[in-house]
């Protein structure tokens, strides 16, 4: 039986009250509700905050591009299938810089779990506006105010039938524990994005802030129901449902390749006269 324990404990580099430390404390507790031990789980993130939360998981971790977690995990995912792969970063990497990896996953159906860190900033590089910023927010960069409508992904991803939606809250760790241990569980792309306070350089959506309007969606709610879940999706502002918003089962883009119906990459042999004959035509 695998315990928290061996995902360890390490020193981090955030500030004191940043949402990143229950989030990780979330993803730990999911890791060891899905009975996964840390050699089965390749975590992948990109740049920023929330993509150093992997280098705190005793784990096998890929670091990549900014905004380019994604087609790493995907080349991970499709060479070795068993594997359970985790794309972990923030809002800017993964909706900015990678936004249409983001867009391409949801359509592949690619089977892995993606965590976003959702603090409507770019942390790491000091607070400028990042794609979900609001509008009319003012940084040092945007002094006169966010000129551009907030990207939402929820919406994106359920008008694109993502087929698996949810979005928690990193005040809320058992509800995001739950969420994390569904998202680890479903057969296809499972998107998780986690709202979190900024302490730093978000003085507007505070803790207090998302307290005072986070909600969890009724046991009543069918998250099979896509115009009930488009409408969810676009609810922001006085009320934000919490959960998963959108679920369904569609086959997996694993399962469409026939040539992995032969088994993962990782299990086969190299044919080293193949191979040879593939590095003479360079030479």
């Amino acid at each position: 039986m695998v315990s928290i324990e061996e995902y360890g404990q390490f020193e981090t580099a955030w500030c004191p009250g940043c949402g990143n430390f229950s989030i990780l404390e979330s993803v730990k507790r999911g890791l060891v509700a899905s009975r996964l031990e840390p050699h089965q789980l390749l975590f992948v993130s990109g740049i920023g905050q929330a993509a150093k939360t992997p280098h705190y998981l005793n784990a096998n971790v890929f670091n990549g591009l900014h905004g380019r977690a994604l087609p790493v995990a995907t080349g991970a995912k499709l060479a070795n299938p068993n594997l359970k792969v985790i794309v972990e970063s923030g809002d800017g990497c993964n909706y900015g810089e990678g936004g249409n990896h983001f867009l391409a996953a949801i359509r592949r159906n690619i089977d892995l779990t993606m965590i976003v860190h959702d603090n409507q900033v770019y942390g790491l590089t000091k607070g400028q506006a990042s794609p979900t910023t609001q509008e009319g927010f003012v940084t040092k960069a945007q002094p006169e105010g966010v000129a551009s409508t907030p990207f939402n992904p929820i919406a994106v991803a359920v008008a694109m039938q993502a087929s698996f939606v949810a979005r928690g809250f990193s005040g809320m760790g058992d509800h995001l524990t739950t969420l994390i241990e569904k998202a680890i569980a479903h057969e296809g792309f499972a998107l998780i994005d986690v709202l979190q306070p900024c302490v730093s350089f978000n003085k507007v959506n505070t803790f207090a802030w998302y307290k005072k309007r986070c909600y969890t969606l009724s046991e009543e709610y069918d998250p099979t129901d896509w115009q009930a879940a488009m409408a969810k999706a676009t609810e922001w502002g006085d009320s934000i449902p919490l959960g998963i918003l959108y679920r369904q089962q569609r086959p997996t883009f694993e399962a469409r390749l026939a040539v992995l119906q032969q088994g993962g990459l990782v299990d086969r042999e190299t044919d080293l006269r193949e191979l040879e004959k593939i590095m003479d035509k360079f030479s």
